[in-house]
């Protein structure tokens, strides 16, 4: 087993704050065997693509060894690569190739639950008094049979299970097939801290932390308050699940996860610049407990909530709000921002339903992401301003789709393949017949090859001003100030020493005219946005944006 040494060199361990992280959905990025799945060597091949964009990491989503109940979010050796995506040897073989490109390697870590098919937890069930017995969230079940208490699955019914081997019921937030780890017990916790170590070892530099508020549940059982209905939103569950009736302040959400995350920041630092991100899915406290984690040094380097993968429109005031209330609950934390991901309708699709040029579109939210205060990931087919893929039911393959079909389709329509070449067999992804999913027409037709080198495309507006971002400190590490709102006009400052930005951007298909504000500004190009400008007039066109910087 090929063992990658450290680094002995003094790298930068503040290489995450800022960075551009661009997501792999491991299934969906390149097949290099022609089965219709994406595999790791597929990722190697393609990861000058990643480089050329302009990132400066990866992640990548599970492809550990998985029954694929949840493709891969259910893991059953945390060790091991899944022989559909290739060895361990391959996976060496990605981190040589992304280091010698500069790329930094993440990887995403499962640890609120495991698959009910992990040797953890087949031990576990076996008896009420084996080794592993408390290494799984156990409870007996009420006088009347029924579950602990009132605690629901995100993927719908009850959190519970019933086991007639042991005659009690196991805890699952997600999948029935999908336990909760009991991080109550000690023990828990050093296997996976273990687990932790194993890739750093093989030469990773950090992890995106799924689920990083699902991983202590209350130990008395209590039950979940009702939420009134005008407290519900959509932003971590589907309207039409009954998940978003409660208030999930026992379930999840625990304080003991502070201490926990503390032991685990202590091995990121047993190595060198290592980094990690939590996801935080709670439509309720997303933005403060990203506050808790991320807070005083010495748990998480960044986390993401939900605010801006929800369906509520991106409008001028939603970004400000977002921000500033980040601000208020971690002022000093870090956000890791995204607008699309594996998990939620792509955005150019959630936002623009309406949008008649979708291309000026998805330019413009480029830009706004990119010029957010914190890091940011870009999730795969994001660069080509892809939309939400419509799959027939008879297609889908995702079980929360199937779920609720059809008022929620799932995720599937978010997860096909990349489309590399429009002129190739399945857009350049797999020469099989029939890959995992199908792959829309209108994808094929954006694909890499018909948008390089083309000025006027998203792709080459992307790798254009991730170019740009670079040049400018501020952008990446720079504090935040939002001028005053008018409409659609979204205007921010981004400050980092004595480098002050000047961000406005036209957030309607309408044109719009508008003053700069008081100051000696020097108008930046090299971005891809063209508009008017005549003193301290500016005229933006629809979607468009304007950079200025103090001189």
């Amino acid at each position: 087993m090929a063992i990658f040494a450290e680094n002995n060199a003094a790298p930068d361990k503040d290489w995450w704050r800022g960075a551009v992280i661009y997501q792999i959905y491991p299934r969906s990025f390149q097949d290099s065997n022609g089965d219709g799945i994406g595999d790791l060597k597929g990722i190697t091949a393609r990861l000058s693509h990643v480089a050329a964009l302009g990132a400066d990491a990866i992640w990548i989503s599970p492809f550990f060894p998985s029954p694929m109940k949840d493709f891969g979010y259910d893991v059953a050796d945390y060790c091991g690569v899944d022989p559909m995506f290739g060895t361990l040897s391959d996976f060496d073989g990605l981190i040589a190739e992304a280091h010698r490109l500069g790329l930094k390697v993440m990887i995403d870590l499962v640890i609120s639950h495991s698959s009910d098919q992990h040797p953890w937890f087949l031990e576990s069930r076996s008896s009420r008094f084996n080794p592993k017995a408390d290494w799984y969230v156990w409870s007996d079940a009420k006088p009347d049979g029924t579950p602990p208490n009132n605690w629901l699955s995100i993927f719908g019914g009850s959190a519970w299970h019933w086991d007639p081997t042991r005659m009690q019921y196991y805890m699952h937030n997600f999948l029935m097939s999908q336990p909760d780890l009991n991080l109550h017990n000690p023990e828990v916790q050093d296997a996976l801290l273990d687990m932790t170590r194993f890739w750093l070892r093989r030469g990773v530099d950090g992890f995106r932390l799924d689920t990083i508020n699902f991983y202590f549940h209350d130990k008395e059982l209590r039950d979940n308050p009702s939420l009134e209905p005008s407290r519900r939103n959509a932003a971590t569950a589907p309207a039409v699940n009954p998940y978003n009736f409660q208030e999930h302040i026992y379930d999840k959400n625990r304080p003991e996860n502070l201490e926990f995350l503390k032991r685990f920041r202590a091995v990121l630092e047993e190595f060198p610049a290592i980094a990690a991100v939590g996801e935080v899915g709670d439509s309720q406290r997303g933005l403060e407990i990203v506050g808790e984690y991320t807070s005083g040094n010495d748990k998480m380097q960044m986390c993401y909530a939900f605010e801006f993968l929800a369906p509520d429109p991106l409008t001028p005031e939603r970004v400000r709000n977002v921000q500033n209330a980040f601000s208020a609950a971690a002022p000093d934390g870090w956000a890791c921002w995204a607008f699309s991901n594996h998990d939620v309708v792509r955005h150019v699709s959630r936002w623009g339903g309406e949008v008649l040029d979708r291309d000026a579109y998805a330019r413009m939210l480029s830009a706004i992401l990119l010029t957010q205060r914190g890091s940011v990931c870009i999730y795969q087919g994001e660069e080509l301003g892809l939309t939400e893929a419509d799959i027939a039911y008879a297609d889908l393959q995702d079980p929360y789709g199937i779920q609720f079909w059809p008022e929620f389709k799932g995720r599937d329509g978010c997860r096909t393949p990349m489309v590399w070449d429009a002129q190739a067999l399945q857009a350049g992804f797999s020469t099989a017949e029939r890959p995992w999913l199908p792959i829309p027409v209108e994808h094929q037709m954006r694909a890499v090859s018909s948008q390089y080198g083309d000025p006027a495309s998203v792709l080459e507006q992307y790798r254009r001003f991730l170019a740009f971002r670079k040049l400018h400190p501020a952008f990446a590490k720079g504090d935040i100030l939002f001028l005053p709102q008018d409409g659609s006009l979204l205007a921010y400052k981004r400050q980092h020493g004595n480098e002050v930005l000047l961000c406005m951007f036209n957030v309607s298909a309408v044109p719009i005219a508008t003053e700069l504000p008081i100051g000696d500004w020097e108008v930046l190009t090299g971005h891809g946005f063209e508009n008017g400008w005549e003193g301290n007039r500016v005229e933006l066109p629809a979607w468009g944006a304007f950079f200025a910087r103090h001189a």
